[in-house]
């Protein structure tokens, strides 16, 4: 199996005879996420990964999934069905998992957790990597788009898990979560205290610590972060395998300084909060063993655009709010890929744009080549917007910047990648026409993400 490009356009078709792909919910260069439906549980949708391997990678991948399949931890997402497919002559990897009803990731994109938050978050975690660990397996990929909630229970991912002493660096391009030996050693358990790590500190404050991947020395820790939370970092952390942090240790410094707090009241809220629920609750297992309820709460803000994670590793769906609410739920498109679907309806320009959305298609992305060092001096965000001119055969004929953002160099190669974007013909009374699209890129120290809108015809 060689690797082959994975497309949003499969909308429609079924993988290995029995998982519809529904809607396609985003995707990286090599992963994409599709919205199912589970046959064997009515009306029950599910999320299915195709993943593009070569040959030997396939085979670790699928004997990785077979172990995976006959672990069982309550913290720990299920693995449903994984296979082998072919879609267009394309051969893929499957996997299929349980429809999350919030994740992590979506929480900072609103508001840092509050210290309490983060300590409830942290358990379950600990917990569930605890449980990898001592069945040889390393999650690899631990960070806020792969924590998240099912049924309000708190669960990590599980379709990308690694053994412990695969040597090598399985991730294409290394971002803050991984640890720095990935880049040329083994993976080993104290690879995922390196990912808590940084969890932690993007929890509290929104953003990845400050590091320069190319000198020998560690992360710095926000002199905001409070303790407990800032010694568990700072020993995780450590560019040194062997002098980071155990689990135990993380373990008996989160116990020892943290108290559970009692049940939190719930704010007022206005139908203009950017996430749109009333309360996003995750259910966390009390240190007794009896549930606690926690609920990751926004505050009234004003709409604006859902920032995403990168990688995508683990999408969670969501289902759209009726029409008269004013406020709607954002879906797992606009949450959980760097190639996004349009923005919710309580973004202004959203509604604009999709009110006159052709029926084109994407053929292919192209993001921009970005250098690490431009990555890592991002404060925030970057957004850079561009309209591109497509001729009916689907090729970009012009390009230009809609809205430059506040860096020449990343407006200069978010315009080269643009004009590499290919699509898929818009018709107009049986024929193919020209059409425009706005791309709105948006940058941040982990990654890009990017949101298409058809503007005509």
């Amino acid at each position: 199996m060689s690797t082959s490009p994975i497309r949003g356009d499969w909308t429609g078709q079924t993988v290995d005879g029995r998982f519809p792909l529904l809607e396609w919910l985003g995707g990286t260069v090599s992963t994409s996420v599709f919205l199912t439906e589970l046959q064997e549980r009515q009306s029950q949708k599910g999320v299915l990964k195709l993943i593009s391997a070569t040959v030997g990678q396939a085979k670790a991948q699928i004997d990785c999934w077979a172990f995976t399949k006959t672990l069982s931890h309550p913290h720990l997402m299920p693995l449903l069905h994984t296979g082998r497919c072919r879609i267009d002559n394309a051969s893929m990897l499957y996997a299929v998992t349980d429809y999350a009803d919030e994740v992590l990731s979506d929480i900072l994109v609103e508001r840092p957790l509050t210290p309490a938050e983060t300590g409830e978050m942290l358990t379950p975690v600990l917990d569930a990597l605890a449980y990898l660990h001592k069945n040889g397996l390393v999650h690899g990929r631990l960070k806020p788009a792969n924590i998240m909630a099912v049924d309000d229970q708190l669960k990590i991912s599980s379709d990308r898990l690694h053994v412990a002493g695969e040597f090598g660096n399985p991730f294409p391009g290394p971002s803050a979560f991984d640890a720095p030996e990935l880049e040329s050693g083994t993976i080993a358990p104290a690879a995922d205290l390196w990912s808590l790590g940084i969890t932690l500190i993007q929890s509290l404050t929104q953003l990845p610590p400050l590091w320069d991947r190319t000198k020998p020395t560690d992360p710095i820790v926000p002199a905001s972060i409070p303790q407990p939370f800032a010694d568990i970092a700072r020993g995780c952390l450590r560019s040194d395998p062997a002098r980071r942090y155990t689990l135990g240790e993380v373990k008996a410094r989160l116990q020892g300084a943290w108290t559970r707090p009692g049940p939190v009241a719930k704010p007022n809220r206005t139908p203009h909060a950017k996430l749109g629920v009333a309360a996003l609750v995750v259910g966390l297992l009390a240190v007794a063993g009896v549930i606690a309820a926690l609920q990751f709460r926004s505050g009234p803000t004003q709409p604006t655009p859902a920032e995403v994670q990168t990688d995508a590793e683990q999408p969670t769906p969501s289902e759209a709010a009726p029409p008269a609410k004013a406020a709607a739920k954002p879906s797992a498109a606009q949450r959980m890929s760097p190639e996004s679907a349009p923005l919710p309806p309580s973004v202004p320009e959203a509604r604009t744009l999709k009110a006159a959305a052709g029926n084109g298609a994407i053929a292919t992305r192209v993001l921009p080549d970005v250098l690490p060092a431009a990555m890592e001096s991002i404060k925030g965000k970057v957004d850079v917007s561009v309209r591109v001119t497509v001729d009916p055969g689907g090729d970009v004929t012009d390009a230009s910047l809609n809205s430059p953002g506040s860096s020449r160099y990343f407006a200069g190669v978010t315009l080269e990648a643009a004009k590499k974007w290919k699509f898929k013909s818009a018709q107009a009374d049986g024929q193919a026409v020209p059409s425009v699209w706005i791309l709105k890129f948006e940058f941040t120290q982990t990654g890009i993400e990017v949101t298409p809108f058809q503007a005509s015809p």
